[in-house]
């Protein structure tokens, strides 16, 4: 993608974050944004193959990423899944595989392997820092083992009540995030902006920040988890909103997942 006509216009509309970006996955998820008007990556938290891919035809045009749990989906196959990647590859779709990895970085090099073989598939995954930096080192040698190349989102904070992710944490996974250049960027908390400003404080302009915990109707919702207004968390530093049941749960997901991309665009817009 890098290259295309969309260049221009992506480094014209994200500024310095496009100009002082260090991991080259961030930059065709900006160019993929500017194509799709939409900083939007659908949590598609369904449990069946056709549920994912009925989703996907109906909101691929308005979303950026897909934000998946391989691990989730109850009649998985490998030949199934490589349909579906290609699938959202049509679409024009970063593949955000969520596994949260935790482990030291050999086995997590292993984990993006085996039977799902997420190195081969996913632009993207997250990572807790609890087992120290070279958990990312593991990851970048899991895309390696299939000639590929990914990026890694650090959980620095949780939108979740009660989660354990205290400051001085968040501010030791920044220090030594910003350092990597295989951190493609950090999981904010979308659902209170003025943290997610002090974030966006601390890590700088060359790193992404990706926020759950949005949705169009703010407030608390079920099991923990706490819900802010997307075009604010733009404007607070957000550069993707992560949404799930607010588009996958709507009567009309098609729509609700346009609205959820102006919002996120007006905001970058504004911002």
């Amino acid at each position: 993608m890098v290259g295309s006509p969309w260049v221009m216009e992506a480094a014209a509309i994200w500024g310095e974050r496009w100009s002082s970006a260090t991991n080259s996955m961030a930059k065709e998820y900006m160019e993929v944004a500017c194509r799709k008007q939409s900083l939007v990556c659908l949590a598609a938290d369904k449990p069946t193959m056709s549920e994912l891919e009925e989703l996907i035809d109906a909101v691929g045009p308005y979303i950026a990423a897909l934000k998946t749990h391989v691990d989730l989906v109850e009649d998985w196959t490998a030949e199934r899944w490589g349909a579906f990647c290609k699938r959202a590859s049509a679409h024009n779709l970063l593949i955000f595989e969520d596994r949260k990895f935790a482990d030291i970085g050999k086995i997590s090099r292993h984990q993006m392997g085996g039977v799902y073989a997420i190195g081969s598939w996913s632009n993207l995954v997250t990572a807790h820092l609890i087992s120290g930096p070279d958990i990312v080192d593991g990851l970048q040698a899991g895309w390696g083992d299939y000639g590929t190349e990914g990026g890694v989102l650090l959980l620095a904070q949780m939108s979740s009540r009660g989660n354990l992710l205290n400051p001085n944490y968040t501010d030791e996974v920044v220090r030594l995030g910003i350092q990597h250049t295989g951190v493609f960027g950090f999981i904010g908390n979308g659902s209170r902006p003025e943290e997610l400003k002090l974030l966006r404080d601390k890590v700088g302009t060359e790193k992404m920040i990706w926020t759950p915990g949005v949705n169009l109707q703010t407030g608390d919702g079920a099991m923990g988890q706490r819900y802010g207004d997307p075009t604010e968390a733009v404007l607070a530093g957000s550069d993707c909103v992560i949404v799930g049941s607010g588009i996958h749960g709507a009567d009309d997901p098609a729509s609700s997942a346009k609205a959820y991309a102006d919002a996120s665009w007006a905001g970058l817009l504004n911002r």
